[in-house]
Order: C-alpha cells, then sequence, then structure tokens
C-alpha cells in the first residue's frame, strides 16, 4: 500500500499508521481469546513476587482503568490470582498461576507472528535500526519494571511512540477543535483535490465506518462539505472548504511542531530515519511514500 507523499513526509501521520498497523496485525493474528494486554501483564508476573495492580499498569504502559479490566479476565481464567498485598495488608496483589505460565508460553507464540508480520519488510539491520531509534526516543519515558520482552518488541514500542505523539498534538489541536486523525485528511484532500469517500478511506488506510466519522466531524465542523458528483449522481465527493483551506497550514504545522518536540530525543537526521523506516512499515516494505508520485 503506497502513501501519498503528503503523507510519508508526515512524521505524526506516519506514527499514526504506524501504529494502526500494529493493530489490524494483532486482529488478523491473535486467535480468539488471546488478549494483548493480558500477555503482557502474564510476562510482567514472570518471576515476580505478586504486584499491585497499579505496579502492572505502569509496568505493561497501559491505563488502570484497562488494567483493571483485564486483570479481572485473568483471575476469571485462572491465570492469575489474588493474594493479600505484603505492604498493605487491606489490599490485594496479584500472581501468575502455572496455567498463567502456560498460557504465556502458547501466546507467546502468536505475539512473535504479529511481531515479525510488522517487520516482514525490512531487512535484519534495517529491523535492529528501527528498534534501536524507538529505544532512543521511548525507553525513557516507560517505567524501569517494563518487561524486557516488551522492550524487545519493535509494536510495543511503537504504540508507545504513537500514544506520546497523539497526546501532544490532540493538546495543541484542541483549541481549533481538530483531532490528530484529521491531518491526513486535510492532507489528502489538499493534494487530490474532491474525492469519493471510499478513495480517502484508501489513502489514510482505514475503515469505511472510520472514515464517514472523521468526514461527519469535519464537516460540522465546516472544513469540508459532501457534494454529488456532477458525472455520477450516485457518488459523493468530498471537497475541502475555505475554513478547512485556512485550517490546513495551522493544523499541519503544529503536528508537525509537537512532532519535533516529542522526537527531540533523536536528531534531525534519526528522526527523518524513524520516519522513513515507518513508512516502510506502514507500506510493508514499499522504500517510497508513492511510487507513482500521485
Amino acid at each position: 500500500m503506497a502513501l501519498l507523499p503528503a503523507l510519508a513526509d508526515s512524521p505524526g501521520h506516519v506514527v499514526w499508521r504506524a501504529a494502526a498497523r500494529v493493530t489490524s496485525a494483532l486482529a488478523d493474528t491473535l486467535p480468539p481469546g488471546v488478549d494483548i494486554h493480558a500477555y503482557a501483564v502474564l510476562v510482567a508476573l514472570a518471576d515476580e513476587p505478586p504486584r499491585s495492580q497499579q505496579w502492572l499498569a505502569d509496568a505493561v504502559a497501559t491505563s488502570r482503568t484497562t488494567l483493571t479490566r483485564v486483570a479481572g479476565q485473568l483471575v476469571a481464567d485462572g491465570l492469575v490470582e489474588r493474594v493479600r498485598n505484603a505492604d498493605d495488608r487491606r489490599a490485594y496483589a496479584l500472581t501468575r498461576t502455572p496455567a498463567g505460565a502456560t498460557a504465556m508460553t502458547s501466546w507467546a507464540r502468536h505475539v512473535a507472528v504479529v511481531e515479525d508480520s510488522l517487520v516482514a519488510g525490512l531487512t535484519d539491520a534495517e529491523r535492529v535500526e528501527l528498534h534501536s531509534l524507538l529505544v532512543a526516543q521511548v525507553g525513557q519515558d516507560l517505567a524501569e519494571e517494563t518487561p524486557t520482552p516488551l522492550l524487545a518488541s519493535t509494536a510495543f514500542l511503537v504504540t508507545r511512540l504513537h500514544a506520546r505523539l497523539h497526546a501532544e498534538v490532540a493538546a495543541d489541536l484542541g483549541e481549533l477543535d481538530v483531532e490528530p486523525r484529521h491531518l491526513g485528511t486535510f492532507l489528502v484532500l489538499r493534494r487530490t483535490g474532491p474525492v469519493a469517500q471510499a478513495e480517502l478511506a484508501r489513502h489514510l488506510g482505514i475503515s469505511g465506518p472510520s472514515v464517514v466519522e472523521i468526514v461527519d466531524q469535519l464537516e460540522r465542523r465546516g472544513a469540508l462539505e459532501r457534494r454529488r458528483s456532477t458525472t455520477d449522481r450516485r457518488t459523493q465527493l468530498l471537497h475541502l472548504l475555505p475554513l478547512g483551506e485556512e485550517l490546513l497550514p495551522t493544523v499541519h504545522g503544529r503536528a508537525d511542531a509537537a512532532a519535533d518536540r516529542v522526537l527531540g530525543r533523536l536528531s534531525a537526521g534519526q528522526r527523518d530515519r524513524l520516519r522513513r523506516l515507518l513508512v516502510r512499515v506502514v507500506t510493508g516494505g514499499s522504500p517510497s511514500g508513492s511510487p507513482s508520485g500521485s
């Protein structure tokens, strides 16, 4: 899948697409009953004493709400059990059961397939380079207790980079009533002109329902509108309105500025190299954003 040059040149969009690729790979690869968050918790509990839910949430870099849901299911499935917290007898801690250890070993094979599919288009040297750049950027944001298998996972590090960048871009765009995921739509419409929703979805690599949601939001914002095609009345084309044209440079500029801040631990050359490698991840190995330049 090729990327329009305008999309391939946007660090924020590329990171978003790479994280979406991780989500897609997980959905396509993990069998029913395998939860990637549950796997991470089982990994975090390996060779560890009973740990609190907050410790585990920090270790696997997820929210306390998600951890509570996952822990409840793991307990129900007999993979984890609650024991009295040695540091606070009024509270409980979690420990992995023998069944949990077996499940972790079994699930690890599926997770390895996800990891391999994500970087299938890269050479071994490029895989190492991508991982090293992600560790250099993301590693300092992770808790000391983050398990080694998670630190070794490119997929995990990509999702952590996306979470950090999304939060920064969202904060910068909030007053404009625009979301980070809207940037790609602005860039596509500026490059292609009026386009059908299905074509926009293809350029952005998202589902039809997702693109409808984005278009609905931007139409309410007054940034674009649907118009019937003059050559095919069955088709609606998306047109960028004057407000959208006005917003685009501000949205693009703020998103790029946020990316520069977030990626500040890397040199300019390293940031560009990371972006290029992530484009390869998104496109399945194609070295350029768009082989046709279209």
